[in-house]
């Protein structure tokens, strides 16, 4: 179904930028309809073409000042340096907020993942992870720095205890909070550094018909920081949940692959694994912030239904670490849940 532009203003200049771009691309502007939303303002949209060679492109529409088109450019260009399947920016007007981009298609990661195809689909996406991580250079990307890491951590008592749970924290509550947040941001920051998608998951992933797999979307955000992050993002995904057995096995493969590659992971397994587990913790406790900003602020209150997975991560993790003892007997305490595990290390 065709978008009415008349109702939309930005789809207007959509529209007007379109007509405004060469004739070779061969666009049917008619039929600009839309592609798919996300977390933030952008928002994407398909454009058949008359070329039998590219049938049809993606429009990203990121409106400023919410959005900014320029460092998906720019990061669109290192990624496809490092080998790695990013769309191809054909055309970017930074000031409207207007790029038109190579389109991958419907099949998203998210809904072709099965016990039959998880393997093939992981083993993909962790070769490319390896192949951007192997690309990796200081001063490239921004730093995921303890100010970024406290920032994003803080996202979890103001958004989602605050706001959600409707909770407020005692002074040793936040002291358990704020020794917890320190003990994962020096782990964190200990990691070895290598380009980091930020966002590496089901939802942003794509199948490409030719096979090269997996493309990979999302990408405006990525940051140069903690080496576990993007398979963290991957295998304990919001959005999916498979047998912590199966989650083991991938991320020895990656580990293995990694140590062949020349990465910098840990020579022991066991390093690395903490490291895995506790950057996941970092993430998992973010995310549980930003979920609850997007239905409270943003109104997108989808993303509720995934908070139940990413607290069970968040459990999970935080019980099998002595470390993190009373961070987990505050958060039992606030979910009114019981220790999902003896085992602590």
């Amino acid at each position: 179904m065709t978008t009415n532009p008349t109702n939309d203003s930005r789809l207007t200049a959509v529209n007007d930028w379109l007509k405004t771009l060469p004739a070779h691309y061969g666009l049917e502007i008619a039929s600009l309809r839309p592609a798919s939303n996300d977390a933030s303002f952008r928002r994407y949209f398909r454009v058949d073409s008359r070329n039998s060679a590219q049938p049809a492109y993606v429009v990203m529409d990121a409106p400023p000042p919410m959005e900014d088109c320029r460092p998906f450019v720019r990061i669109a260009g290192i990624f496809v340096e490092a080998g790695v399947n990013a769309p191809q920016v054909y055309e970017a007007d930074l000031e409207q907020g207007f790029l038109l981009l190579q389109d991958f298609g419907n099949r998203v990661y998210l809904n072709e993942l099965g016990e039959q195809t998880a393997a093939g689909l992981y083993g993909d996406a962790i070769r490319s992870l390896i192949r951007l991580q192997g690309s990796s250079k200081a001063g490239i990307l921004p730093p995921y720095d303890e100010a970024l890491l406290r920032r994003e951590l803080m996202l979890y008592p103001e958004w989602y205890l605050a706001r959600h749970k409707g909770h407020q924290l005692s002074a040793a509550d936040q002291k358990t909070l704020h020794d917890a947040f320190d003990v994962l941001i020096n782990n964190n920051l200990a990691q070895p550094q290598v380009f980091v998608h930020r966002d590496y998951h089901s939802r942003n992933l794509m199948i490409l018909e030719d096979g090269l797999n997996p493309g990979v979307l999302d990408f405006q955000d990525a940051v140069y920081g903690p080496i576990t992050y993007d398979l963290v993002s991957l295998l304990r995904d919001a959005y999916i949940r498979w047998d912590e057995e199966k989650v083991l096995d991938w991320c020895i493969r990656y580990w293995e692959q990694a140590r062949s590659a020349k990465l910098p992971v840990s020579a022991e397994f066991g390093d690395f694994y903490r490291d895995f587990e506790w950057m996941g913790l970092q993430r998992h406790l973010k995310v549980l912030g930003i979920f609850a900003r997007l239905c409270y602020r943003d109104g997108k209150d989808r993303y509720i239904n995934d908070m139940p997975l990413v607290l069970e991560y968040v459990l999970k993790a935080a019980s099998r670490y002595r470390a993190f003892d009373r961070l987990t007997e505050l958060i039992e305490r606030i979910e009114n849940r019981s220790r999902t595990t003896g085992l602590s290390f």
